[in-house]
């Protein structure tokens, strides 16, 4: 008897799944960076191609997209953060056959500030220092700025830097120092860079969690 070529088709396909367990290949923890291009591959093996694949459950970082079809997550994250996601595969076996994998991302800010000194009461003045690293591969033309806010909102610089820093280092310290006058202040250091070529822009800042206060 001839069993019809429609039926047989699908009975081979599920044969030929079966006999070659679809498997992911194991993926290590990956790092990126903010505002630098990230490209990470998925891949599987066994069972029927085509494959397809989606996020079952987590959130990838902002700016970093899986396509369905190659298994390739890439694009430009944006926000620093750890980031775990459950991806699943599934392939064109009749019935269809599925497995899934965690994927753990880990985007670093690319810029970062910190007090060398923190800010404290000279006198009539606040003074201190800071440190700006660069995380990222490429050198940057870098701002700082170092403000005193008082309770009414008012800001004095109490120190400014224009320089170069190159990839992977942190800058010298930078020294500030002013005398805002009487009254009650917040310090807050900020930093902006960016490479010439690249249209992404660093930013980083940090604040002190206390006020300081001037009686002078």
């Amino acid at each position: 008897m001839r069993i019809p070529l429609l039926i047989l088709i699908p009975f081979l396909t599920t044969c030929l799944a079966a006999g070659q367990t679809l498997q992911i290949q194991a993926v290590p923890a990956q790092g990126a960076i903010v505002g630098q291009t990230a490209t990470l591959s998925l891949a599987a093996t066994g069972g029927i191609q085509p494959y397809t694949w989606h996020v079952a459950s987590g959130d990838l970082p902002p700016g970093l997209k899986l396509h369905p079809h190659s298994g390739k997550i890439d694009g430009t994250p944006t926000t620093p953060g750890d980031y775990r996601v459950t991806v699943v595969v599934v392939d064109s076996s009749i019935p269809q056959f599925q497995i899934q994998t965690d994927v753990t991302i880990h985007v670093i800010a690319g810029l970062t500030v910190d007090w060398k000194e923190p800010p404290k009461v000279n006198g009539a003045t606040i003074s201190g220092s800071a440190v700006v690293s660069n995380q990222t591969t490429e050198d940057f033309d870098l701002t700082v700025i170092i403000v005193a806010v008082n309770e009414i909102g008012r800001a004095t610089a109490l120190g400014y830097q224009h320089f170069m820093i190159a990839g992977g280092s942190t800058s010298p310290v930078i020294p500030f120092g002013s005398g805002p006058g009487t009254g009650t202040y917040y310090v807050r250091l900020d930093a902006v860079a960016h490479h010439p070529n690249h249209r992404h822009i660093y930013r980083a800042s940090k604040q002190t969690s206390e006020p300081l206060k001037l009686t002078q």
